[in-house]
């Protein structure tokens, strides 16, 4: 999950803020795997010719940095096949994430070269590429010398390669410009509810907003007489971090058309202010009052996820993952009790769903930038990843011939509704933030003005406030 600690990272990334004024902002454009060059003007994959081979880089050592995760499980307990397959070493060191991207943000910014390889969310490709730190992976992608046939770039979901793959231009669109990162292992928001309490209550899940609105305050009224004391409707985050926008409220505010920002004029304008966004978010509040945990704004993922686990909360919109971790056999009161399902639909019916997308980039500044695209074409690679799937967790593959495998969906299939609610959203599941550099800043202060809100204040006055404050950081 998506543990990281905003506070800190923003607070990285302000120390950092001379070498991001100093460093000159790249620009890339075209179409198909990346079309940006390194900030030298060219790329080391033009220097590998020749017929691909996995043993290029034999006696070769690189370094990873990793963030202390169920995927990184995964991949250490794999490293041998690697190092068997290329003759390459790879050491690394694994922080956790209360402090892995303080760790990352100071040795990128320093221009040191300590690591060749890391872990990075997509939406840090907002804050390392325009500064140069991350190396455009599209020539190496392009390059039959330096890449295998068999990665096959085209077994990706599309909409998790394009997550990282921008022009590093405000505003503009993902899928188009440098191929920044890989996708490594990734979440879908949905919803993810207690069979039990359900049944006893004669419930089923909400297909429409009003639905789940009015669903979480009949649980939290009627489940302490149907046995199941002290628990609510909805877990969902509320504590004063980009984290609590980005699952379940972005997925359900873009599900009804919504727009975080909005281009005019060549320039971003906050749009969270539009009447029909005012509209949604004070429903959004009024379902955590009415049906939500009594102490929302203090709920991170982990909080919502323990709720569902204790049966404490009859439902929870949030990463499929966060639910998974309950569901499966002896993990916690509620396993064997949790189904899934895609969430209410909007109002023309879209199922269009955010998602958090974990990567792997290579430091631009790298010494060792051929065995580190031979680590990452590895690491992102059909055998490697249908092994995390089948004995790790790497639940949501990002390649389609894992999804589709049928030793995959044996495994997944005693998870009620998980193959069905994953194949319902998988197209429809993108970044449905508008790019650009502000991003969690901004975002931590739209959840700060999600509180006010359920504080009681007026949801069109506060958003207001948001926009006007927000208008001159992102104008670009």
């Amino acid at each position: 999950m998506d543990t990281i600690d905003r506070r800190r990272f923003l607070g990285m990334m302000g120390a950092s803020a001379a070498a991001l004024t100093a460093a000159p902002a790249l620009s890339a454009c075209g179409a198909g795997f990346g079309g940006g060059s390194s900030a030298g003007g060219g790329s080391a994959a033009d220097e590998v010719t020749g017929a691909f081979d996995w043993k290029r880089a034999q006696g070769k050592t690189i370094k990873a940095l990793l963030n202390k995760h169920p995927y990184t499980d995964a991949l250490i307990a794999d490293l041998k096949a690697f190092s068997e397959q290329t003759g390459i070493q790879v050491k690394y060191d694994v922080f956790p994430e209360d402090n892995y991207f303080d760790k990352l943000t100071v040795d990128l910014s320093s221009g040191r070269a300590s690591y060749d390889v890391f872990m990075l969310g997509a939406y840090m490709v907002w804050q390392y590429g325009p500064p140069g730190w991350l190396e455009d992976l599209g020539p190496w992608m392009r390059n039959t010398a330096a890449t295998s046939a068999e990665w096959d770039p085209g077994d990706f979901f599309p909409n998790l390669l394009q997550a990282d793959q921008w022009s590093l231009k405000y505003g503009t669109p993902l899928g188009q410009g440098g191929q920044y990162a890989l996708p490594w292992g990734w979440e879908t928001n949905v919803v993810a509810y207690n069979t039990e309490v359900f049944d006893r209550l004669g419930l089923r899940p909400a297909e429409t907003l009003d639905e789940l609105i009015e669903m979480a305050a009949t649980i939290k009224r009627k489940a302490p007489g149907a046995g199941f004391d002290g628990m609510y409707g909805v877990a969902v985050r509320g504590s004063r971090s980009w984290a609590t926008i980005h699952p379940g409220f972005m997925t359900m505010y873009s599900r009804y058309g919504l727009k975080d920002f909005v281009m005019e004029g060549g320039k971003l304008k906050p749009a969270m202010n539009d009447p029909k966004a005012v509209e949604f978010t004070r429903k959004w509040a009024d379902m955590v009052k009415n049906g939500g945990a009594p102490s929302w704004t203090s709920y991170t993922w982990y909080q919502c996820s323990s709720d569902l686990g204790a049966k404490k909360a009859a439902m929870l919109f949030d990463a499929d993952s966060a639910a998974y971790f309950q569901a499966i056999k002896g993990a916690s009161p509620a396993s064997g009790k949790i189904a899934f399902h895609p969430g209410p639909k909007g109002p023309d019916g879209s199922l269009a769903t955010n998602m958090w997308v974990w990567s792997l980039g290579m430091n631009a500044k790298s010494e060792n930038k051929t065995a580190a695209w031979l680590f990452l074409q590895w690491a992102t690679g059909k055998e490697h990843l249908r092994k995390a799937a089948l004995e790790g967790n790497h639940i949501d593959p990002v390649r389609k011939s894992i999804s589709q495998d049928a030793a995959y969906k044996d495994k997944m299939k005693d998870l009620r509704g998980f193959l069905d609610t994953f194949e319902a959203v998988v197209d429809q599941t993108k970044i449905q933030f508008t790019p650009q550099t502000q991003f969690f800043d901004a975002t931590t202060s739209w959840a700060a003005a999600l509180q006010e809100i359920y504080g009681g204040k007026g949801a069109a006055g506060v958003l207001n406030g948001l926009a006007k404050d927000l208008a001159p950081k992102v104008a670009g």
